[in-house]
């Protein structure tokens, strides 16, 4: 059976293992990825996601680079951004929620900057092999967000050994239930 019809930028997308070192991202190119973020759906409009973004010549990038994980340390320093994703569980440090669907709403927004940036001819790769708690300090996370994952932009290169996989409709529609 022939996979139904979907928008090429999300059929191609794909998450690299290796970037090109060369690549870098333009200030024009960050405030695209941004503001394809700032454009995703949130409950009550909360928007409850903020970005830390650092380009791989910029300063702060190290401090990102060091906290990464050994599987992740042999690609993502290569690739030009690196993005901390976070989400904003409470109103500063006062434990009251803010919003019950933060990590939901930044996954919509990492979604959005993701399909511009392979519209922009870029690939994304989300990953969480990081020290979360180190990360957290030496970024001096304020109150009430959280960091969730990091995402790694830059122009991708396909591994053509590895062929791409996806579960079938059928399991999707199954999973989760009785």
């Amino acid at each position: 059976m022939r996979p139904p019809e979907i928008l090429p930028a999300l059929r191609e997308r794909f998450s690299p293992m290796a970037f090109d070192r060369s690549h870098t991202l333009s200030d024009l190119d960050v405030e695209a990825l941004l503001e394809a973020a700032r454009w995703a759906p949130s409950a009550g409009n909360s928007q409850p996601w903020a970005f830390h973004l650092r380009r791989r010549y910029e300063a702060g990038h190290d401090l990102l680079v060091e906290h990464l994980a050994a599987s992740s340390r042999r690609w993502a320093p290569d690739a030009s951004a690196l993005v901390v994703n976070l989400a904003r569980h409470e109103v500063g440090d006062s434990g009251l929620q803010y919003s019950e669907f933060a990590e939901y709403d930044l996954g919509q927004a990492v979604a959005h900057m993701t399909i511009q940036a392979h519209a922009m001819g870029l690939a994304c790769r989300q990953f969480r092999a990081f020290g979360l708690e180190a990360l957290e300090a030496s970024l001096e996370v304020a109150p009430g967000w959280r960091v969730l994952t990091m995402t790694a932009i830059g122009l991708g290169e396909p591994d053509p050994s590895t062929e791409r996989t996806r579960r079938t409709i059928g399991e999707l529609r199954s999973d989760g239930t009785a």
